[in-house]
């Protein structure tokens, strides 16, 4: 157990790769759904992130270690992959792509609430607490300026999809943390990325009724190689630096990277949600992650009661 997790410089350029790599997503998944079905863009992406990542898991010999831990992993990818990638998939036929990242950014909520249930005092500490609230409402005045819309019941549904898939991404990190801990980072990860996509492929063989067009075969690919392969390797170094509690923070940044990818590679107009919300996000990230401190260190909440079993 290292003694001390904290917000130094490789963490934050592990934070900040998170940010750019999972603040990408949104756009390549609703690009990647305008021909290919929910579940094949599930099948697609994990499938070939595993393919990516298994020769260097078997150079490094990660999977022998992990086998057994193979019903942890098998859990993980479920809550980590499978049913979120799924849900996103669908609800971003429905919702904006910047609405989503929105709802996505409530997994530091939800972590904190994981978290004060296992007894955990900490996220309670005042300037924590302001933290999570400064960059929530700093994300909501981002997203809400363009004037983003919520129409039907079909809205509200796809509201509550991506909503159980930030819940779904605050708990991995602590199945992370508690059960896969002594578990090599590239084993899991294959493992779990070739299962799900395993599992997958069948049922998105099903479900794809159109020719996929080259715009949404190229998304997939990109989700498949830098959203999953290239994203899950730097998420478990980031979660081993700072631990599960803050390592979600990145979500708060992420739609502020949808949004100016979207200003940059788009020409979509700066907004004055842009302006204003870009700030709080940056600041209330900062005091979520560290306190108010330059450096954080290790307390019991970092490391979240074990689940029986």
């Amino acid at each position: 157990m290292n003694p001390v997790q904290r917000f130094d410089a490789r963490a934050w350029l592990l934070f900040a790769a998170m940010a750019i790599l999972w603040g990408i997503p949104y756009l390549f998944i609703k690009q990647a759904v305008d021909s290919y079905s929910p579940a094949a863009v599930v099948a697609g992406r994990t499938l070939l992130g595993g393919l990516i990542l298994l020769p260097f898991a078997l150079r490094q010999k990660a999977l022998r270690p992990a086998l057994p831990k193979i019903g942890w992993i098998l859990a993980f990818g479920a809550i980590e992959m499978a049913g979120p990638f799924l849900l996103l998939g669908h609800a971003e036929q429905t919702l904006p792509s910047g609405l989503t990242g929105l709802l996505v950014a409530t997994v530091p909520l939800f972590a904190a609430i994981i978290a004060l249930g296992g007894g955990d005092r900490s996220v309670l500490k005042p300037s924590r607490a302001i933290g999570l609230v400064i960059g929530f409402a700093g994300v909501a005045i981002i997203v809400a300026g363009p004037g983003l819309a919520i129409e039907g019941g079909g809205g509200l549904v796809a509201v509550g999809e991506v909503l159980l898939v930030a819940l779904l991404y605050a708990i991995a990190p602590f199945v992370i943390a508690t059960k896969l801990r002594d578990v090599p980072a590239l084993g899991t990860i294959t493992l779990a990325l070739l299962a799900v996509g395993i599992f997958y492929l069948p049922i998105g063989a099903l479900t794809q009724h159109e020719m996929p067009t080259l715009t949404s075969t190229m998304a997939l690919v990109a989700l498949a190689v830098l959203c999953t392969a290239v994203a899950f390797i730097v998420f478990f170094a980031l979660i081993a630096r700072v631990g599960p509690v803050r390592a979600p923070l990145f979500t708060y940044v992420n739609p502020v990277v949808a949004i100016v990818l979207g200003l940059i590679v788009l020409g979509e107009p700066l907004t004055l949600g842009l302006l204003f919300g870009f700030p709080l996000v940056i600041l209330g990230c900062w005091l979520a992650a560290t306190g108010g401190t330059l450096r954080v260190r290790k307390t019991e909440s970092d490391l979240p009661p074990v689940a029986p079993g």
